[in-house]
Protein backbone atom coordinates (compact mmCIF):
# COMPACT_ATOMS: atom_id res chain seq x y z
CA UNK A 1 0.00 0.00 0.00
CA UNK A 2 1.46 3.35 -1.04
CA UNK A 3 2.13 6.04 1.53
CA UNK A 4 0.21 9.03 0.23
CA UNK A 5 1.13 11.34 3.13
CA UNK A 6 2.79 14.37 1.50
CA UNK A 7 4.17 15.53 4.89
CA UNK A 8 6.13 12.28 5.21
CA UNK A 9 7.82 12.88 1.82
CA UNK A 10 8.59 16.46 2.72
CA UNK A 11 10.18 15.34 6.02
CA UNK A 12 12.41 12.80 4.28
CA UNK A 13 13.49 15.39 1.73
CA UNK A 14 14.24 17.88 4.51
CA UNK A 15 16.40 15.34 6.35
CA UNK A 16 18.30 14.57 3.15
CA UNK A 17 18.82 18.28 2.50
CA UNK A 18 20.13 18.83 6.03
CA UNK A 19 22.48 15.82 5.65
CA UNK A 20 23.90 17.22 2.38
CA UNK A 21 24.40 20.63 4.01
CA UNK A 22 26.24 19.06 6.98
CA UNK A 23 28.53 17.08 4.65
CA UNK A 24 29.30 20.21 2.61
CA UNK A 25 30.03 22.29 5.71
CA UNK A 26 32.25 19.54 7.14
CA UNK A 27 34.26 19.20 3.92
CA UNK A 28 34.53 22.98 3.56
CA UNK A 29 35.66 23.36 7.16
CA UNK A 30 38.25 20.60 6.75
CA UNK A 31 39.65 22.26 3.64
CA UNK A 32 39.74 25.67 5.32
CA UNK A 33 41.58 24.23 8.31
CA UNK A 34 44.06 22.31 6.18
CA UNK A 35 47.60 23.49 6.94
CA UNK A 36 50.10 23.73 4.09
CA UNK A 37 52.92 21.19 4.29
CA UNK A 38 55.36 24.06 3.77
CA UNK A 39 53.81 26.11 6.59
CA UNK A 40 53.70 23.04 8.82
CA UNK A 41 57.42 22.54 8.17
CA UNK A 42 58.14 26.11 9.24
CA UNK A 43 56.42 25.48 12.57
CA UNK A 44 58.85 22.71 13.44
CA UNK A 45 61.90 24.07 11.60
CA UNK A 46 62.27 27.80 10.98
CA UNK A 47 64.24 27.24 7.78
CA UNK A 48 63.06 25.52 4.61
CA UNK A 49 65.43 22.86 3.27
CA UNK A 50 65.00 21.71 -0.31
CA UNK A 51 67.12 19.24 -2.26
CA UNK A 52 67.75 20.45 -5.82
CA UNK A 53 69.03 17.92 -8.36
CA UNK A 54 70.08 18.69 -11.94
CA UNK A 55 70.08 15.57 -14.11
CA UNK A 56 70.96 14.94 -17.74
CA UNK A 57 70.97 11.70 -19.76
CA UNK A 58 71.08 9.30 -16.84
CA UNK A 59 73.68 11.24 -14.87
CA UNK A 60 73.65 13.73 -12.03
CA UNK A 61 75.17 17.07 -13.07
CA UNK A 62 74.98 18.59 -9.61
CA UNK A 63 73.08 18.46 -6.34
CA UNK A 64 72.60 21.27 -3.84
CA UNK A 65 70.66 21.66 -0.63
CA UNK A 66 68.92 25.03 -0.57
CA UNK A 67 68.46 26.34 2.97
CA UNK A 68 66.11 29.33 3.21
CA UNK A 69 64.98 31.52 6.09
CA UNK A 70 61.77 33.29 4.94
CA UNK A 71 61.77 35.97 7.65
CA UNK A 72 65.05 37.52 6.47
CA UNK A 73 64.70 36.19 2.89
CA UNK A 74 68.28 34.92 3.16
CA UNK A 75 69.42 31.59 1.85
CA UNK A 76 72.43 29.34 1.35
CA UNK A 77 73.34 26.67 -1.18
CA UNK A 78 75.42 23.71 -0.06
CA UNK A 79 76.78 21.59 -2.87
CA UNK A 80 76.89 17.81 -2.51
CA UNK A 81 79.48 16.56 -4.99
CA UNK A 82 78.34 13.61 -7.06
CA UNK A 83 81.48 11.62 -6.16
CA UNK A 84 80.89 12.00 -2.41
CA UNK A 85 81.68 8.59 -0.98
CA UNK A 86 80.30 6.62 1.97
CA UNK A 87 78.83 3.27 2.88
CA UNK A 88 75.31 3.71 1.55
CA UNK A 89 72.75 1.39 3.12
CA UNK A 90 70.47 1.59 0.08
CA UNK A 91 73.28 0.12 -2.04
CA UNK A 92 74.89 -2.07 0.60
CA UNK A 93 78.37 -0.95 -0.41
CA UNK A 94 80.85 1.91 -0.56
CA UNK A 95 80.20 4.00 -3.66
CA UNK A 96 79.57 7.51 -4.91
CA UNK A 97 76.36 9.23 -3.86
CA UNK A 98 75.21 9.67 -7.47
CA UNK A 99 75.08 5.87 -7.80
CA UNK A 100 72.25 5.92 -5.26
CA UNK A 101 70.24 8.27 -7.47
CA UNK A 102 70.92 6.30 -10.64
CA UNK A 103 70.18 2.89 -9.14
CA UNK A 104 67.58 3.57 -6.44
CA UNK A 105 65.89 6.83 -7.39
CA UNK A 106 65.22 10.17 -5.77
CA UNK A 107 63.63 8.95 -2.52
CA UNK A 108 66.61 6.80 -1.58
CA UNK A 109 68.93 9.58 -2.75
CA UNK A 110 67.23 12.14 -0.50
CA UNK A 111 67.31 9.72 2.42
CA UNK A 112 71.05 9.06 2.02
CA UNK A 113 71.78 12.80 1.81
CA UNK A 114 69.72 13.34 4.97
CA UNK A 115 71.91 10.74 6.71
CA UNK A 116 75.00 12.44 5.32
CA UNK A 117 74.10 15.94 6.56
CA UNK A 118 72.33 14.87 9.75
CA UNK A 119 69.15 16.83 9.00
CA UNK A 120 65.74 16.17 7.51
CA UNK A 121 65.21 17.62 4.03
CA UNK A 122 61.43 17.67 3.49
CA UNK A 123 61.29 18.75 -0.15
CA UNK A 124 63.03 18.08 -3.43
CA UNK A 125 63.03 19.63 -6.89
CA UNK A 126 64.41 17.73 -9.89
CA UNK A 127 65.55 19.79 -12.87
CA UNK A 128 66.03 17.87 -16.11
CA UNK A 129 68.57 19.69 -18.30
CA UNK A 130 66.37 19.67 -21.43
CA UNK A 131 63.34 20.97 -19.55
CA UNK A 132 65.57 23.38 -17.64
CA UNK A 133 66.52 24.97 -20.95
CA UNK A 134 62.82 25.47 -21.70
CA UNK A 135 62.28 26.83 -18.17
CA UNK A 136 65.16 29.25 -18.70
CA UNK A 137 63.42 30.73 -21.73
CA UNK A 138 60.14 30.98 -19.81
CA UNK A 139 61.90 32.97 -17.05
CA UNK A 140 63.56 35.36 -19.48
CA UNK A 141 67.05 33.85 -19.40
CA UNK A 142 69.66 33.21 -16.70
CA UNK A 143 72.17 35.93 -15.87
CA UNK A 144 75.65 34.41 -15.55
CA UNK A 145 79.14 35.88 -15.23
CA UNK A 146 81.45 34.22 -17.76
CA UNK A 147 85.02 35.29 -16.87
CA UNK A 148 86.53 34.57 -20.32
CA UNK A 149 85.16 33.64 -23.75
CA UNK A 150 84.41 29.94 -24.24
CA UNK A 151 85.45 28.24 -27.48
CA UNK A 152 85.66 24.51 -26.86
CA UNK A 153 85.26 21.37 -28.97
CA UNK A 154 84.27 18.09 -27.37
CA UNK A 155 85.39 14.61 -28.44
CA UNK A 156 82.55 14.42 -30.97
CA UNK A 157 83.66 17.66 -32.60
CA UNK A 158 80.74 19.65 -31.20
CA UNK A 159 81.78 23.28 -30.67
CA UNK A 160 80.74 25.32 -27.63
CA UNK A 161 80.80 29.12 -27.90
CA UNK A 162 79.99 31.60 -25.16
CA UNK A 163 80.78 35.33 -24.81
CA UNK A 164 82.51 36.72 -21.72
CA UNK A 165 81.13 39.12 -19.12
CA UNK A 166 77.75 39.26 -17.41
CA UNK A 167 75.45 37.73 -19.99
CA UNK A 168 71.84 36.58 -20.05
CA UNK A 169 71.91 33.03 -21.39
CA UNK A 170 68.90 31.53 -23.13
CA UNK A 171 67.90 27.87 -22.85
CA UNK A 172 70.35 26.60 -25.47
CA UNK A 173 73.23 28.63 -24.05
CA UNK A 174 72.55 27.55 -20.46
CA UNK A 175 72.78 23.92 -21.56
CA UNK A 176 76.05 24.73 -23.29
CA UNK A 177 77.33 26.45 -20.15
CA UNK A 178 76.57 23.36 -18.09
CA UNK A 179 77.78 20.78 -20.59
CA UNK A 180 81.07 22.03 -21.98
CA UNK A 181 84.22 20.59 -20.47
CA UNK A 182 87.83 21.72 -20.75
CA UNK A 183 90.61 19.25 -20.09
CA UNK A 184 92.63 21.84 -18.16
CA UNK A 185 89.70 23.23 -16.13
CA UNK A 186 90.27 22.83 -12.37
CA UNK A 187 87.59 20.84 -10.57
CA UNK A 188 86.86 23.85 -8.36
CA UNK A 189 86.02 25.96 -11.43
CA UNK A 190 83.64 23.31 -12.75
CA UNK A 191 81.87 23.12 -9.38
CA UNK A 192 81.64 26.92 -9.21
CA UNK A 193 80.29 27.10 -12.77
CA UNK A 194 77.48 24.67 -12.07
CA UNK A 195 76.64 26.28 -8.75
CA UNK A 196 76.47 29.64 -10.56
CA UNK A 197 73.65 28.20 -12.67
CA UNK A 198 71.65 27.31 -9.59
CA UNK A 199 72.20 30.77 -8.14
CA UNK A 200 71.04 32.24 -11.46
CA UNK A 201 67.95 30.01 -11.28
CA UNK A 202 66.95 31.37 -7.87
CA UNK A 203 67.69 34.89 -9.10
CA UNK A 204 65.34 34.27 -12.05
CA UNK A 205 62.63 33.01 -9.68
CA UNK A 206 63.07 36.14 -7.58
CA UNK A 207 62.99 38.36 -10.67
CA UNK A 208 59.76 36.68 -11.83
CA UNK A 209 58.15 36.51 -8.39
CA UNK A 210 54.87 38.05 -9.55
CA UNK A 211 54.60 35.60 -12.44
CA UNK A 212 55.42 32.69 -10.12
CA UNK A 213 52.68 33.72 -7.72
CA UNK A 214 50.09 33.74 -10.50
CA UNK A 215 48.61 30.23 -10.33
CA UNK A 216 47.82 29.99 -14.04
CA UNK A 217 51.34 31.01 -15.01
CA UNK A 218 52.82 28.69 -12.43
CA UNK A 219 50.91 25.72 -13.83
CA UNK A 220 52.90 26.08 -17.06
CA UNK A 221 56.24 26.70 -15.31
CA UNK A 222 55.81 23.84 -12.84
CA UNK A 223 55.56 21.30 -15.67
CA UNK A 224 59.27 21.83 -16.27
CA UNK A 225 60.15 20.66 -12.75
CA UNK A 226 59.49 17.55 -10.66
CA UNK A 227 58.78 17.61 -6.93
CA UNK A 228 57.53 15.38 -4.12
CA UNK A 229 54.66 17.82 -3.50
CA UNK A 230 51.22 17.98 -5.06
CA UNK A 231 50.36 20.92 -7.32
CA UNK A 232 49.04 23.22 -4.57
CA UNK A 233 51.88 22.47 -2.17
CA UNK A 234 54.51 22.89 -4.87
CA UNK A 235 52.97 26.24 -5.77
CA UNK A 236 53.21 27.23 -2.11
CA UNK A 237 56.85 26.12 -1.85
CA UNK A 238 58.04 27.96 -4.95
CA UNK A 239 56.00 31.03 -4.02
CA UNK A 240 57.81 31.18 -0.68
CA UNK A 241 61.34 30.57 -1.97
CA UNK A 242 60.93 32.93 -4.95
CA UNK A 243 61.12 35.79 -2.44
CA UNK A 244 64.76 34.91 -1.70
CA UNK A 245 67.33 37.70 -1.65
CA UNK A 246 69.25 36.17 -4.55
CA UNK A 247 71.99 38.82 -4.41
CA UNK A 248 73.17 37.43 -1.08
CA UNK A 249 72.86 33.70 -1.63
CA UNK A 250 75.79 31.98 0.06
CA UNK A 251 77.26 29.07 -1.99
CA UNK A 252 79.36 26.44 -0.21
CA UNK A 253 80.93 23.12 -1.15
CA UNK A 254 81.76 20.34 1.26
CA UNK A 255 85.38 19.24 1.01
CA UNK A 256 87.05 16.01 1.99
CA UNK A 257 89.83 13.59 1.20
CA UNK A 258 89.94 11.63 -2.06
CA UNK A 259 90.46 7.88 -2.19
CA UNK A 260 90.21 5.39 -5.03
CA UNK A 261 87.67 2.62 -4.39
CA UNK A 262 87.03 -0.06 -7.03
CA UNK A 263 88.55 2.17 -9.68
CA UNK A 264 86.44 5.23 -8.78
CA UNK A 265 87.84 8.37 -7.14
CA UNK A 266 85.54 9.14 -4.21
CA UNK A 267 85.48 12.17 -1.93
CA UNK A 268 85.03 11.28 1.73
CA UNK A 269 83.96 14.24 3.92
CA UNK A 270 86.47 15.06 6.64
CA UNK A 271 86.27 13.69 10.18
CA UNK A 272 84.24 10.60 9.26
CA UNK A 273 81.42 12.75 7.92
CA UNK A 274 80.99 14.84 11.07
CA UNK A 275 82.23 18.00 9.35
CA UNK A 276 79.40 18.04 6.82
CA UNK A 277 76.88 17.70 9.67
CA UNK A 278 78.52 20.56 11.57
CA UNK A 279 78.54 22.80 8.49
CA UNK A 280 74.83 22.23 7.83
CA UNK A 281 73.98 22.96 11.43
CA UNK A 282 76.07 26.13 11.48
CA UNK A 283 74.64 27.43 8.20
CA UNK A 284 71.05 26.85 9.36
CA UNK A 285 71.69 28.51 12.71
CA UNK A 286 73.51 31.48 11.17
CA UNK A 287 70.65 32.24 8.78
CA UNK A 288 68.28 32.39 11.75
CA UNK A 289 70.37 34.04 14.43
CA UNK A 290 72.57 36.56 12.64
CA UNK A 291 71.40 39.99 11.53
CA UNK A 292 71.46 41.18 7.91
CA UNK A 293 74.85 42.85 8.20
CA UNK A 294 76.40 39.60 9.38
CA UNK A 295 75.16 37.42 6.52
CA UNK A 296 75.95 39.91 3.77
CA UNK A 297 79.63 39.02 3.56
CA UNK A 298 82.23 36.29 3.78
CA UNK A 299 84.58 36.68 6.73
CA UNK A 300 88.33 36.57 6.16
CA UNK A 301 90.61 34.64 8.49
CA UNK A 302 94.29 34.04 9.00
CA UNK A 303 95.36 30.84 10.73
CA UNK A 304 98.58 30.53 12.68
CA UNK A 305 100.11 27.34 14.04
CA UNK A 306 101.17 27.81 17.65
CA UNK A 307 102.23 24.18 18.06
CA UNK A 308 104.93 21.80 16.84
CA UNK A 309 102.40 19.78 14.79
CA UNK A 310 103.41 20.07 11.15
CA UNK A 311 100.73 21.26 8.71
CA UNK A 312 98.13 21.99 11.40
CA UNK A 313 97.30 25.48 10.06
CA UNK A 314 97.06 24.22 6.48
CA UNK A 315 94.75 21.35 7.43
CA UNK A 316 92.59 23.71 9.49
CA UNK A 317 92.26 25.96 6.44
CA UNK A 318 90.33 23.21 4.59
CA UNK A 319 88.12 22.76 7.64
CA UNK A 320 87.15 26.43 7.84
CA UNK A 321 86.79 26.87 4.08
CA UNK A 322 84.13 24.16 4.21
CA UNK A 323 82.31 26.30 6.75
CA UNK A 324 82.25 29.23 4.33
CA UNK A 325 85.17 31.32 5.61
CA UNK A 326 87.78 32.86 3.33
CA UNK A 327 91.34 32.06 4.42
CA UNK A 328 93.83 34.77 3.48
CA UNK A 329 96.98 33.23 4.92
CA UNK A 330 98.27 30.32 6.97
CA UNK A 331 101.62 30.17 8.76
CA UNK A 332 103.45 29.79 12.03
CA UNK A 333 102.71 31.88 15.11
CA UNK A 334 105.41 33.81 16.97
CA UNK A 335 105.82 30.74 19.21
CA UNK A 336 105.14 27.01 18.91
CA UNK A 337 104.32 26.71 22.59
CA UNK A 338 100.72 28.00 22.79
CA UNK A 339 98.80 25.91 25.32
CA UNK A 340 95.40 27.34 24.40
CA UNK A 341 93.86 28.18 21.05
CA UNK A 342 92.83 31.82 20.76
CA UNK A 343 90.60 33.72 18.34
CA UNK A 344 91.57 37.37 17.89
CA UNK A 345 88.59 39.51 16.91
CA UNK A 346 89.84 42.43 14.79
CA UNK A 347 86.43 43.86 13.85
CA UNK A 348 84.67 43.94 17.21
CA UNK A 349 81.86 41.68 16.04
CA UNK A 350 81.19 39.51 19.07
CA UNK A 351 78.36 37.56 17.43
CA UNK A 352 80.41 36.38 14.46
CA UNK A 353 83.41 35.70 16.70
CA UNK A 354 81.24 33.46 18.88
CA UNK A 355 79.86 31.66 15.80
CA UNK A 356 83.42 30.98 14.66
CA UNK A 357 84.36 29.89 18.16
CA UNK A 358 81.36 27.56 18.38
CA UNK A 359 82.41 25.84 15.16
CA UNK A 360 85.77 24.78 16.60
CA UNK A 361 84.56 24.86 20.25
CA UNK A 362 86.92 27.68 21.20
CA UNK A 363 85.78 29.95 24.02
CA UNK A 364 89.07 31.88 24.25
CA UNK A 365 88.15 34.97 22.20
CA UNK A 366 89.85 38.35 22.63
CA UNK A 367 89.25 41.74 21.03
CA UNK A 368 92.59 43.03 19.90
CA UNK A 369 94.13 44.96 17.03
CA UNK A 370 97.27 43.68 15.37
CA UNK A 371 100.17 46.08 15.81
CA UNK A 372 101.81 47.61 12.76
CA UNK A 373 105.10 45.79 13.33
CA UNK A 374 103.53 42.37 13.96
CA UNK A 375 104.49 39.43 11.77
CA UNK A 376 100.88 38.52 11.09
CA UNK A 377 98.73 39.95 8.34
CA UNK A 378 97.43 43.44 9.01
CA UNK A 379 94.12 43.56 10.84
CA UNK A 380 92.80 45.68 7.99
CA UNK A 381 93.05 42.61 5.75
CA UNK A 382 91.54 39.98 8.03
CA UNK A 383 88.54 39.87 10.32
CA UNK A 384 89.80 37.21 12.70
CA UNK A 385 93.12 35.57 13.52
CA UNK A 386 93.12 32.03 14.90
CA UNK A 387 96.24 30.91 16.75
CA UNK A 388 96.08 27.15 17.19
CA UNK A 389 97.26 25.82 20.53
CA UNK A 390 98.07 22.41 21.98
CA UNK A 391 94.41 22.00 22.98
CA UNK A 392 93.33 21.87 19.31
CA UNK A 393 93.02 18.29 18.00
CA UNK A 394 92.59 19.23 14.34
CA UNK A 395 88.83 19.63 14.58
CA UNK A 396 87.90 20.91 18.03
CA UNK A 397 89.44 22.64 20.99
CA UNK A 398 89.58 20.08 23.80
CA UNK A 399 88.40 21.14 27.21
Amino acid sequence: MKNSNPNSNKGAFLLLFIFVILISVTVGLALSLRVSTVDENLKSDRVIKTLVVMEDKNRVLFTDVFIYYPISQRGALINILENTGAIFSSLGRVDSIDSVYLEKGIDAYKSEIENLVGQTIPFYIILNLTKFGELTDMLGGMKIFVPSPVDVKNEDGLRYLLPSGVVSLDGDKIRTYLNYEKSDEPEEDLIERRQNVLMAFFSALSRNEKIIQNKKSFEVISKKMTSNLDDDEFYRLVSVISAVDSEHLVPQTITGSKRVVDGKTLLFPYYDGQLIKDVFKQVSNSLISLDNANVNRTYVLEIQNGTTVQGLARNTMALLQSAGYDILTTGNADSNDYDKTVIINHIGNAEIAKSLGDFIRCENIVDESVSADADSTSASNVDFTIILGKDFDGRYVKK
